[in-house]
């Protein structure tokens, strides 16, 4: 078999030692020697902690009971001696991963948890830092308005300033302490100059593409982001606008100190941006606009919900074909699954929000002529090694776009407290070092800790206040529209409003050359993408026989900067106080996200996004004729502004007895833009869990965190969906040997819980490992067998581009490729589990028009069940699990387990698989103010 692809970080850098590039003839006497040298300049001068010193906060009222984690750890800048340290020895600089082992005990650790073991596997997330636990006190820069301390055990900065600027300063000093490379790459990825600045290895190339297609924003565009932000919200714009300016001043005073005293992060002498015996050479400074093409990143990754409408539309002109018009259309609203009435709900109450739902007289459509449908092509003038990379990196983020995350809120109704208590928090991917980092922010209106995104940590972004947390899961509800632009006069016009128009030509040229921590040849290309009213442009085809332009038109387009007027609010005493005032924060939040609150008394949920209102008739799942009729309400296109659905239209709620997310519906009559929202989602593995906790009260945040940790390891397929297909397979005695064997080794397992845990913690191998690799195995096979005899290789094949059939933790999904953690969103679990249970006549609301396991007959059935069960049980786990780089062919563990993506040159072992946030709160405030 041959070796499965290496997974795709999202940023390629070879460290040395591990990857080619690095000077092979570097013995390791002379890289000690090296080390040794370097490690004079080893970091910045901070003022050990007296025994005297201490930060406190006066108005903490979570009682010692807020909790949180992020692995691997808080520091995630090094110095070029710390890498080749990690490099070559294994060595970890401070706090690198004190994070990552507590967090990855838990997976073996939930079943004994207690309210008093909880910070075993978290971090006290209490506000200030006891006398006898701070590490250091530095004032940056020498300035006497900001304090930053930080804690001996995971080195989080504890930021305390005494005037607004000076606290932003501060800010900004301790994100680039710990995350300056990474911020440098990821301003780079947003303005698609990636290779240019990390090299021109293949992932990065594929990586800028991806992004710079979505957001091609120029300097100009960039800057009037921020001036809109501003002249927009009055008195806090202005505030927002000088608190990033002090930022940024607090980022930039950092990379002077660390470029003078030479302890800046050794990855830009790799890169060859610095050299290490000269100093010479030059680490950029952050200027404002940096800060939205960041924000324009972390947008397109997990809030930005939409799009798609292509692809829609060639399944459906499959199923029409298949079928005919009538029974097509039928059969496809099925499989779409835009508002399944067995769905899990977050807002479960019955209230109804109707968005984006099937018209019931369609107007506008523009569906393309069969086989006319081509992308629009993004690179030019390749030289070298230079070219289009769309595949992994292109999958990795359309993934990433659809959402993770999860949250468990439970009122203090069903609490043994009677406070409300919540787990939750996001979904990011795993990276060395992480996107998010950890901060406390304590100066005039502002009062918070939490995560932030690395360069936009100016506030945190999710956390807790004085007494009240917050959180977030990606919604995924429809933002994005697709036009078809009639062309006129030659390829690069179109008809905008009944005029001939011009496209716009944007272009960003890229080249790079060797360096050490990248080898790749010398190379170069230009992006060039045009835009128009519309949006860019996307595909290319014809309607009707009309040449036409297929563009996507992005709520949040040229918006990315809007956001940051609700994060300011979130993290301001004086606004938040309890739950509505926490939605009118999120409210200003222009990112498709499910927002979570709990505070002492009550607990509250609220959907954010600018949704557009559409004109009447129009289908969001279709691409729409670009005219004035099919335009969204009160569009004007020079500010990219329109109608949007007032707050009350999005799904909100307070105090309901308990909330679920875990990407699932939002609520009755609300249609997300992805498809899989059915009778079976990783949603209910929370749902079913938190049910029975709230209908038996006393919940605790030992048993909700232990409700989330099982969840986390669970196997979907395994819980919801494998019953029923053994209910088909008994209906009839197994005469068959090796099906029969299948068969009891999937029960034990399916008995022990269905579950993908180690056989002890460290073990690296699963209990009920043959089960797993059985079902790991039968799964791609029943679902071919049981579909696309009924849908034909055509149809079959446009559905599974709609909806993959499969996402187990071993493949190639998620923002990172594999080994990303998350696991079980997308994928055929309702398709089957509704067709099984129409096969045994039992009822099913929603179903799929027509029965297909077998030609929906339930001897049939059963046999396409043994005999692709059969074909399973034959695999071996080399089969299964062909391996790759990280791991060998067959090890099902390290096929699953997770990685520390490197952005940098710091490497972390992997750990096993869980299935759960990031970062993560625990939480459970005891007073209110």
């Amino acid at each position: 078999m041959p070796r499965r692809t290496s997974p795709t970080p999202l940023v390629r850098l070879r460290t040395p030692g591990g990857f080619p590039g690095f000077p092979g003839f570097l013995k390791t006497a002379s890289v000690c020697a090296l080390v040794v040298a370097l490690l004079s300049p080893f970091a910045p001068t901070a003022r050990p902690a007296s025994a005297a010193e201490q930060i406190t906060a006066a108005d903490d009222h979570c009682g010692g009971q807020c909790s949180d984690i992020l692995p691997p750890g808080q520091n995630g800048n090094a110095t070029l001696a710390q890498i080749l340290l990690n490099q070559i020895f294994g060595t970890q600089p401070e706090h690198a991963e004190d994070q990552l082992g507590p967090y990855a005990n838990l997976a073996k650790g939930y079943p004994a948890l207690t309210n008093a073991t909880v910070n075993t596997f978290f971090n006290d997330a209490s506000f200030g830092v006891p006398a006898d636990q701070v590490a250091s006190t530095l004032k940056p820069a020498g300035r006497t308005d900001v304090t930053i301390v930080r804690d001996k055990k995971t080195g989080v900065p504890h930021i305390t300033g005494t005037t607004r600027y000076g606290t932003e300063f501060g800010v900004g000093y301790a994100a680039a302490q710990d995350r300056l490379w990474l911020m440098d790459v990821f301003r780079h990825v947003g303005r698609g100059q990636l290779t240019a600045f990390a090299g021109g290895d293949p992932s990065n190339q594929g990586l800028e593409q991806q992004f710079w297609r979505n957001a091609p924003y120029t300097e100009a565009d960039l800057q009037a982001q921020i001036d809109n932000a501003v002249a927009t919200n009055g008195d806090r714009g202005r505030q927002a606008l000088a608190d990033a300016n002090a930022y940024l001043d607090g980022i930039n005073a950092y990379i002077d100190a660390s470029d003078s005293g030479r302890y800046f992060p050794g990855e830009y002498v790799l890169t060859g941006h610095k050299d290490s015996i000269t100093n010479a050479g030059t680490i950029e400074h952050f200027k404002v606009t940096d800060l939205v093409a960041l924000g324009s990143v972390i947008g397109a990754l997990f809030g930005s919900g939409g799009g798609g409408e292509v692809d829609n539309a060639l399944s459906l002109l499959a199923a029409q074909e298949k079928y005919g018009v009538v029974e097509g259309t039928a059969l496809w609203e099925a499989f779409r699954e835009r508002n399944d009435p067995e769905a899990v709900l977050t807002v479960h109450d019955g209230e109804s929000f109707p968005y984006a739902g099937k018209p019931a007289d369609p107007q506008g459509a523009a569906l393309p002529d069969p086989g006319s449908v081509v992308r629009e092509p993004l690179i030019h003038d390749a030289t070298g090694t230079g070219g289009p990379q769309a595949g992994a990196a292109a999958a990795a983020v359309g993934s990433a776009k659809r959402g993770m995350s999860n949250a468990l809120v439970v009122s203090g109704r069903s609490t043994a407290g009677g406070h409300p208590v919540a787990v939750f928090g996001p979904q990011t991917g795993y990276f060395a070092p992480q996107l998010l980092m950890l901060q406390e922010i304590q100066g005039p209106g502002l009062s918070a800790r939490g995560a932030s995104f690395a360069g936009l940590s100016m506030y945190v972004e999710l956390g807790r206040g004085q007494d009240y947390a917050w959180s977030a899961t990606t919604s995924g509800q429809d933002i994005i529209d697709t036009y078809a632009v009639e062309l006129c006069q030659d390829d690069h016009h179109y008809l905008y409003r009944g005029t001939c128009t011009a496209m716009e030509k944007v272009e960003q040229k890229n080249s790079w050359k060797p360096t050490t921590a990248d080898g790749t040849a010398a190379g170069s290309y230009t992006m060039r993408v045009w835009r128009t009213k519309y949006g860019p442009v996307e595909y290319r085809a014809t309607v009707g026989g009309k040449k036409v332009a297929y563009t996507t038109l992005r709520s949040s387009f040229m918006h990315e900067a809007d956001s940051i007027i609700g994060f300011q609010m979130l993290n301001d005493p004086d606004h938040v106080k309890g739950p509505e005032s926490f939605q009118t924060a999120v409210q200003h939040i222009n990112y498709t996200f499910n927002w979570f609150y709990a505070d002492a008394t009550h607990t509250a949920y609220y959907n954010s996004g600018d949704n557009p209102v559409r004109a009447p008739g129009v289908d969001s799942e279709f691409p729409a004729w670009a005219r004035p009729a099919y335009e969204w309400r009160d569009w004007v296109p020079a500010t990219n502004t329109a109608r949007y659905t007032p707050p009350s239209a999005h799904p909100n709620s307070v105090d309901q007895d308990y909330y679920v997310s875990w990407n699932n519906k939002q609520a009755l009559d609300y249609s997300t833009a992805s498809w899989g929202d059915g009778s079976v989602h990783r949603g209910n593995l929370l749902d079913d869990r938190v049910k029975k906790l709230v209908a038996a009260g006393g919940v605790t945040r030992a048993s909700l965190v232990k409700a989330m940790a099982e969840a986390a390891l669970a196997d979907l397929r395994a819980e919801d969906v494998l019953p029923d297909l053994l209910k088909v397979i008994d209906s009839s005695p197994v005469t068959d040997s090796t099906a029969a064997a299948a068969v009891g080794k999937l029960r034990t397992w399916l008995a022990a819980g269905g579950r993908r845990t180690e056989t002890a913690a460290g073990s690296k191998k699963y209990a009920d490992s043959d089960a797993i690799r059985i079902l790991d195995a039968w799964w791609p096979l029943l679902v071919k067998a049981e579909f696309e005899p009924g849908l034909g290789t055509g149809l079959y094949t446009a559905f599974t581009r709609n909806l993959p059939v499969d996402e187990s933790p071993s493949a190639a999904h998620g923002p990172t490729g594999a080994h990303a953690g998350s696991a079980f969103q997308f994928g055929w679990w309702s398709y089957v589990d509704k067709d099984i249970r129409a096969v045994l006549g039992e009822p099913v609301r929603g179903g799929l028009t027509r029965t297909f396991c077998g030609g929906g007959t339930l001897t049939g059935c059963r046999d396409v069940l043994l005999t692709t069960l059969k074909e399973a049980a034959g695999k071996t786990a080399a089969q299964v699990y062909p391996g790759d780089t990280l791991c060998a062919a067959g090890d099902q563990w390290c096929a699953d387990s997770i990685v520390q993506r490197t952005l940098g040159g710091i490497k972390h072992g992997n750990i096993s698989w869980q299935n759960r946030p990031t970062y993560q709160q625990v939480v459970e405030f005891t007073s209110h103010r």
